[in-house]
């Protein structure tokens, strides 16, 4: 019996310095189904992501941001999927959030579903409020259309949430 043939070499055994990446190195998206579990599984990835860019003092309040955002685009979304994108720019994590729901064009029905949609994320406000964060949602600009949802969490905004959990 003769070894399998392979045309390609392995490869060479080198020693990589394996460092974790900085906090400004955090760009990371994600395409999740529009259901029940994807919360769960934003929480769970936005954790891993933070815990390998040395932001651990940001998790508390960035995985109940994300959660609620998460919640929300699923509740609202009348599409399939939602997309998350976390990015950490200048001392801030910032979290987005896209859902496939459009904006009305009645206005009293554009009126009502913002209330709504406000009412979903009052945990959220006070979150982002006590990071001293922002946060907002409108239009989407990408040319599928729907609405996008934001926070961003200021680093030592969050370091303080973290320490009065």
């Amino acid at each position: 019996m003769t070894a399998p043939f392979t045309a390609c070499p392995p490869p060479p055994a080198t020693e990589v310095p394996v460092t974790p990446p900085a906090p400004d190195a955090l760009t990371y998206s994600l395409t999740l189904p529009a259901g029940p579990q994807s919360p769960a599984i934003a929480r769970a990835a936005t954790r891993m992501i933070l815990r390998a860019h040395a932001l651990d003092d940001v998790t508390d309040a960035a995985l109940q941001v994300v959660s609620e955002l998460a919640a929300c685009a699923c509740r609202f979304t009348s599409t399939a999927e939602v997309y998350v994108s976390l990015r950490y720019r200048d001392g801030a994590l910032r979290v987005v959030l896209y859902d496939g729901h459009r904006r009305h064009t009645h206005p009293r029905l554009a009126a009502a579903c913002e209330s709504r949609r406000r009412a979903a994320l009052r945990l959220l406000s006070c979150v982002v409020k006590s990071c001293h964060g922002d946060w907002g949602f409108g239009d989407a600009r990408e040319p599928g259309g729907g609405t996008r949802m934001w926070a961003v969490l200021p680093r030592e905004g969050a370091r303080s949430y973290h320490a009065g959990a």
